[in-house]
């Protein structure tokens, strides 16, 4: 009899999709796999781009590494599967990947429904048009009746029937299956502009053969708040891959780098000390060794450096930090306590 109600409770659990394969122990697949599968673009650069080796470069790459150095100490050991934006939320529900650190907008409806959830905010971005400068348009505004592209399936899709719906102005909707082919076809001169994030927008203005004859207009039109997604049912995962992130921000605050995280192990400073795991054991209470934190700074440095390196002023991207500089300095980057 008992055997019979588990059998039936376990099967009402399943048709009621409250089971999922998050219930087992992620950190214990990965570890029995031997590495961590990591969700990412098809290719943005800044955030995720092969270079002429094959290897995957970007910011959102550094989490996945940034998670491969606690799990196993070998920043290595990732493997990533680019996705398209139809399909990423899809694959990380089914089991497919471990982790989603893609460009993926923070939503209640994606959060509420979809079985899966959101970590952290890594990267504050917007929405934004971009149009050729021979159009002669200055201002978002002037984009009434212009026919545009997007990418299906995305909130970029979403945010620019709102923002013309409260203009009250008509435009021709040209939406693709991918973002690649919305934008190839904006640069064949299929559409008048091209909508996505402004952080895409200008990554993409890169692969343009002359990236001087378009402009990005000045208007944000959304909040885009991007970071790691997880599936939803494994809490010890969750809280690993989210503090992972907090640990990038907490070090640059600390002022933790690559360079010196090995000398700042001898720091008599009891805010380090705890942050770095030489006080207290916040790693075995995550599942992982207490000295996760040094191996995250030691493999990919901290989140200012990440940013540098693949955003910021020194980097093709070129991007100031706005939002995404930390709190201290006006800026809505921000790390729980260590503690």
């Amino acid at each position: 009899m008992k055997r019979t109600m588990l059998w039936l409770a376990t099967t009402l659990a399943l048709g009621a999709g409250l089971l999922s394969p998050a219930a087992a122990d992620t950190i214990e697949t990965i570890r029995n796999r031997g590495k961590i599968i990591c969700g990412t673009s098809p290719g943005v650069a800044g955030f995720s781009l092969q270079d002429a080796a094959g290897r995957w470069q970007g910011f959102d790459t550094d989490i996945c590494r940034a998670l491969a150095a606690v799990v196993f100490n070998d920043p290595e050991k990732t493997a990533f599967v680019p996705l398209t934006s139809k399909d990423r939320l899809i694959a990380l529900q089914a089991g497919e990947i471990d982790v989603l650190p893609r460009t993926t907008t923070w939503t209640l409806s994606r959060n509420a429904s979809q079985g899966v959830t959101f970590t952290a905010v890594n990267y504050y971005d917007g929405q934004g048009f971009m149009v050729t400068k021979k159009l002669g348009v200055t201002a978002a505004a002037q984009l009434g009746g212009a026919s545009i592209c997007v990418a299906q399936g995305t909130t970029s899709e979403l945010n620019l029937a709102d923002y013309f719906r409260k203009l009250g102005q008509k435009y021709e909707p040209a939406a693709f299956a991918t973002s690649e082919e919305a934008l190839r076809a904006y640069e064949a001169g299929r559409c008048d502009a091209y909508t996505t994030d402004v952080s895409a927008l200008s990554a993409n203005m890169l692969k343009f053969a002359a990236p001087d004859d378009h402009l990005v207009l000045p208007e944000i039109i959304s909040k885009e708040p991007l970071g790691p997604w997880v599936r939803t049912g494994d809490e010890r995962w969750f809280n690993l891959v989210r503090w992972t992130l907090f640990a990038l921000i907490n070090a640059e605050e600390l002022g933790v780098t690559k360079a010196n995280v090995q000398e700042m192990t001898k720091s008599t400073n009891p805010e380090v000390k705890r942050f770095l795991g030489l006080d207290g054991k916040f790693g075995e209470a995550l599942g992982v060794s207490n000295d996760w934190v040094v191996r995250i700074i030691a493999a990919v440095g901290n989140y200012g450096e990440s940013f540098e390196r693949h955003l910021g002023k020194a980097s093709r991207m070129r991007l100031a930090r706005g939002p995404n500089e930390l709190w201290t300095k006006g800026g809505l980057q921000y790390s729980p306590p260590f503690r």
